[in-house]
Parts: C-alpha cells; sequence; structure tokens
C-alpha cells in the first residue's frame, strides 16, 4: 500500500515538471507586462511616451553586410534604438548625441545601456560612426526588417527604449528636455534592478 502511495506521488510530481518549466519561462514577460499595465512606482512620472510592450528579443535584423542582428544577444541589458536613412540629417545626428550624452550621465550604470542605430539604405559615412563609437551601426537593406517599430517615417522622430527582457516599452520624442531623458532612464535602471535583486 505505502509503495502504491509512493508511485502516486510521484507521478503528480513529475507531471507538475513541465507546469514548473513554463511559469520559470514566462515570468518575465508577465512582470514586464504587469509593470507597464499595473503598477507605477510611488513618486514615478514619465517623460518619455510609455508603449505597449512589443517583444523584439526573438527578432533578427539582416544587414547589408550580410550579418543579422539579434535583439536576444541584448539579454540583461537596456538598450537606445534610433533608426533613420541613410544620409543622417541634423536629426539623425541629434539622436547619435542624445544616446551618447544620456548614457554617460548614468555613471557606473552606464555599463547597462547599450545604444543601437539602424540606417536604412547605405552605410553611415566613418566620419560619423568614429565620432559615436561604441554605438553599434547596422545598416539595413529592407526597412520592413523594422516593422516591429512601426511606421519608420514617425519612427524618425523618436529614440527608442528597450528594457532588459527585450521588450520595447518607451519612447522620446527629439523635443524632449535631455534632463528629463536623463531622469527617466536613470529611474528606470534603478527600478529594474531592485526587482532584479527580489527575484
Amino acid at each position: 500500500m505505502g509503495s502504491s502511495n509512493n508511485n502516486v506521488t510521484r507521478k503528480k510530481n513529475n507531471s507538475s515538471i513541465p507546469w514548473i518549466v513554463l511559469t520559470v519561462c514566462l515570468l518575465p514577460v508577465i512582470a514586464s507586462t504587469a509593470l507597464y499595465h499595473l503598477w507605477e512606482p510611488e513618486g514615478f512620472v514619465n517623460n518619455g511616451e510609455l508603449i505597449e510592450p512589443v517583444p523584439l528579443a526573438g527578432l533578427e535584423v539582416p544587414s547589408i553586410d550580410d550579418d543579422v542582428f539579434l535583439f536576444s544577444d541584448l539579454n540583461g541589458l537596456w538598450s537606445f534604438v534610433s533608426i533613420d536613412s541613410s544620409e543622417c540629417t541634423d536629426a539623425c545626428v541629434k539622436k547619435l548625441y542624445l544616446m551618447r550624452q544620456i548614457r554617460l550621465t548614468q555613471g557606473a550604470e552606464k555599463e547597462r545601456l547599450e545604444r543601437i542605430h539602424f540606417s536604412v539604405g547605405n552605410r553611415l559615412q566613418k566620419t560619423l560612426t568614429d565620432e559615436y563609437d561604441g554605438t553599434r551601426f547596422i545598416s539595413v537593406r529592407d526597412a520592413r526588417a523594422l516593422d516591429a517599430f512601426g511606421d519608420l517615417t514617425e519612427a524618425k522622430d523618436y529614440i527608442y527604449l528597450v528594457d532588459q527582457i527585450g521588450n520595447l516599452m518607451m519612447r522620446f520624442p527629439l523635443t524632449i528636455d535631455p534632463s528629463l531623458m536623463k531622469k527617466d532612464v536613470k529611474k528606470l535602471l534603478k527600478i529594474s534592478k531592485a526587482w532584479k535583486k527580489i527575484n
């Protein structure tokens, strides 16, 4: 009788393993969605525009160099993302400048923040990529590879923020006061660090 009870217990334990694995895998996505919809930390008022989270972890972006940029390679890091044409006019340069400067203002936390710039068409001029060294420059032949960011004509007017689990979740207009952008990023890095410690 005891042996029969043990077998039943083992079967119950074995049947629960897939559910445990599924829960562990889905927890980061659930947490991110819950933060977006339900939780606003006391005193946190965002200056950037929160957007419905768009998962990018599975997105692969082919470049004109026949390489593939994988957002999954950024797991654990926050990322600024900008998109523009390969001409890179003044507005484009402003985005590169803001991404660099806001990252620098984060002090030791800046290592948790990446910068990515997609140029649609040809490669950017070397003088520009040299000036903003440290930014990941990806030249994209087919703009459809970036459809996750919505209408690309509109996307050129923003700097996007991707969270540490690969969700596109906020965007900053080029008209934003840089000090307010800095404030948002600082708070998000702080909150995500605290969240990681308790999970």
